[in-house]
């Protein structure tokens, strides 16, 4: 990642174990596409719901060249389970982008055939 790695907490308190596991997620992600930019990941502890308790809300923004991809507000109870799920989607993106990426570079370097109209 050429810039670090920005984290924030809404409505809670920073968690040590909480952006370990972020930073380890993140890394994941860079070591899968070097071409990544930046990555900015906000877990949000939303208002009490009357039936659900407090749920986390995460959301992810991954900028890289030509490509801004964003997975927006994974809600769970267990913010670790929001936290996965949410990587989980980024690399689902990542892994299209690539793709996309490798298809048409191969098309790029493919010469085309063209017929000989003579024949």
């Amino acid at each position: 990642m050429k810039q670090d790695l920005q984290i924030r907490f809404l409505g809670m308190s920073a968690s040590e174990s909480i952006e370990s596991l972020v930073r380890t997620k993140a890394g994941k992600l860079d070591q899968f596409c070097a071409d990544i930019v930046s990555c900015r990941v906000t877990i949000e502890q939303t208002h009490k719901h009357q039936q659900h308790g407090r749920p986390f809300a995460v959301r992810l923004d991954l900028t890289m060249p030509g490509h801004e991809l964003c997975v927006d507000r994974i809600e769970n109870e267990d913010v670790y389970v929001a936290l996965r799920d949410a990587f989980d989607g980024m690399t689902r993106q990542l892994e299209d982008v690539v793709k996309r990426r490798h298809d048409r570079d191969v098309r790029a370097a493919t010469p085309s055939v063209q017929e000989d109209p003579g024949v």
